[in-house]
């Protein structure tokens, strides 16, 4: 039987035991304004907006499903949300420059990537409370997350570094460093912890790093601006924003190649998250004000939602795993 990979990808939160409500609604974060934009679903219109601090960038479920968390950067906070509302449960203040954030895969360590602060910090979890482990220095720019099935490895890429960095998690120390290219940014590990798949923003493509021999084994050819990924829980599928380019690349993670580009599109597409039913691809455009839809039947963008300026970080509970299955 197979069981869920269970490598954090930090697109648009986690989907952990999430189930349908009547009242749910699309979560976008308006990163340039300090808001969220809260976006019905079905009809794919906004219908209200909420207070967040400064920079909300991205944001993640909790492990028991019962909050979401939005990475507040600049106001050095952690917002809790219900999940299905968007409505504000509770302010955790004191969480520095938290850029982007995560969950190891048994839900122990809570790692959060100062961007500003050129630092990453490993939290220990216990399942409602967060104690800080150690504060460790990364410089420089440490924005992506993810980790590896063992629980003990996370992976944060340096952009102005050109780097990947490992970590473990149970000394907090830095394992290793390794050159990867021009501006890496969002990360991906493929099923069995394999490969690990990273976005080269100041590139055009997608490096294959062989993470267990420290070696790039490959570059993807994808568009420019390669950035984050969002898996299309098909088991061979994985979709990957090309920020400059203004495109979405199809690659086949069995096979390392590109199947497909997604064309049409608003500029900046980022964070996307994808429909329960896995028809639906939504995408936040980071340099448009716009979320829009993308129909992967025909793979084309068929509805945009003005929002606030600079969306980033997009969730709905109501939403396909972001895991990929374990080859047999």
């Amino acid at each position: 039987m197979k069981k869920p990979f269970a490598t954090a990808l930090l697109l648009g939160g986690l989907a952990w035991g999430a189930l349908a409500h009547a009242d749910d609604k699309v979560i976008v974060l308006d990163s340039g304004e300090a808001k969220l934009s809260l976006i019905d679903e079905a009809s794919r219109t906004v219908v209200g907006t909420e207070p967040t601090g400064k920079e909300p960038h991205h944001l993640m479920i909790t492990p028991d499903g019962k909050s979401l968390i939005v990475a507040d950067s600049v106001s050095n906070d952690l917002l809790f949300l219900d999940p299905h509302t968007g409505q504000i449960q509770r302010r955790l203040e004191g969480i520095e420059d938290p850029y982007q954030l995560g969950f190891s895969p048994d839900r122990k360590w809570f790692v959060t990537a100062g961007l500003r602060l050129d630092r990453v910090d490993v939290y220990h979890y216990d399942g409602q409370n967060l104690t800080i482990a150690k504060r460790i220095p990364l410089a420089k720019t440490p924005s992506h997350i993810t980790f590896a099935s063992d629980n003990k490895t996370a992976f944060v890429t340096l952009q102005d570094t050109g780097e990947v960095a490992a970590i473990d998690l149970p000394t907090q120390t830095v394992l290793w460093k390794l050159q990867v290219g021009n501006t890496p940014a969002g990360l991906w590990m493929t099923p069995g912890d394999k490969y690990l798949l990273v976005g080269m923003t100041g590139e055009d493509n997608v490096a294959v790093v062989d993470w267990h021999n420290r070696t790039v084994v490959k570059k993807i050819q994808t568009g420019r601006g390669a950035h984050n990924f969002r898996n299309l829980d098909d088991g061979k599928h994985i979709a990957v924003s090309n920020r400059v380019e203004s495109t979405i690349s199809i690659l086949d993670y069995t096979t390392l190649t590109k199947v497909a580009d997604i064309t049409g599109l608003r500029p900046g597409p980022d964070d996307m998250e994808l429909s329960a039913d896995k028809r639906y691809l939504w995408v936040t455009f980071r340099f448009a004000k716009h979320v829009g839809v993308i129909d992967l039947t025909t793979r084309k963008l068929i509805d945009t939602i003005a929002v606030g300026r600079s969306p980033h970080g997009i969730y709905f509970a109501n939403s396909a795993p972001v895991y990929a299955p374990n080859p047999d």
